[in-house]
């Protein structure tokens, strides 16, 4: 098991008409993710409510803003235990046997329009044995073909556009990986997390977006962007791409600074320290 503490704060300026905010930043609960303790603070005396989606399991933090400045504060301990399994033993679904829950994650979405996408993904990987090592071969082929460039796109940039323009951030990564995926008929989705292990060269410690593949009976962990340590990932949210899973959604007139985010692996309750690192196995906090 490994225990993790996360401490992120979020710092607005809001306009005379005030600001409604719908935030995805409180750790999801999972049947392998705990959260031990969590605290939440805000700098203006507001009313929140969390509620959490029951289809994704995703926690919504909502606020009604006052003009002014205004800073949230989440910090929470969360213990992994992680499902481990060979990835030789792991096999593709058919979409027949697929659960209802898991089908709207093979169809096309706003920033992975798999449909288009089709002919290319079957001409590179629908001819390689089906399972886990095919998916690992689609992360592995985004990862040689794609450079992690700081602010190389925005807000429109689909999965089509970081395969011709070979560049991206971690959420274009995850955007092509989860189309290809979808292309050939294997269900994946957008996950938003914290970047555990990043190389400082990178940057500050950020929110992180990476892959959960459904293989076997579960959803599985990919790191397309290779920025990260896929052991260390706390999940917040999961969804379609990220359409769905924004940190922030705000409304009214905001202006924002850049998130400061710390993220650390500290001993459990019996004193023991175990530290995220790579691991050739499959790894899942879904079940």
């Amino acid at each position: 098991m490994i225990r993790l503490h996360i401490a992120l704060e979020l710092a607005y300026d809001i306009g005379e008409h005030g600001g409604d905010f719908v935030f995805n930043i409180h750790a999801a609960h999972t049947q392998r993710q705990r959260v031990v303790r969590e605290a939440l603070s805000l700098s203006q005396a507001l009313p929140s409510v969390v509620q959490t989606d029951p289809a994704t399991g995703n926690r919504y933090l909502r606020l009604q803003a006052l003009p002014g400045p205004l800073t949230v504060r989440y910090d929470a301990t969360i213990d992994l235990d992680h499902h481990v399994a060979e990835p030789g033993w792991i096999a593709e679904v058919p979409v027949a046997r697929l659960p209802l829950s898991v089908l709207s994650y093979i169809y096309p979405s706003r920033y992975c329009p798999s449909d288009r996408l089709h002919r290319f993904a079957m001409r590179e990987f629908g001819r390689l044995p089906q399972g886990y090592a095919r998916v690992q071969t689609i992360r592995d082929w985004v990862l040689s073909r794609t450079t992690f460039t700081s602010n190389s796109s925005t807000s429109d940039t689909s999965a089509i556009d970081t395969l011709l323009g070979t560049v991206g951030v971690c959420r274009d990564f995850a955007h092509l990986m989860i189309a290809l995926c979808r292309a050939i008929n294997i269900p994946a989705r957008f996950a938003t997390g914290i970047d555990y292990g990043a190389d400082p060269a990178l940057g500050p410690t950020d929110f992180h977006a990476y892959v959960e593949v459904w293989l076997g009976e579960r959803w599985y962990l990919f790191d397309p962007s290779g920025t990260a340590i896929p052991m260390g990932f706390v999940r917040l949210g999961t969804g379609r791409d990220a359409a769905d899973v924004s940190f922030a959604t705000i409304f009214g007139s905001v202006t924002s600074a850049a998130p400061r985010i710390a993220i650390e692996a500290i001993a459990d309750g019996n004193g023991r320290l175990v530290v995220p690192h790579h691991s050739a196995q499959a790894l899942s906090t879904d079940g």
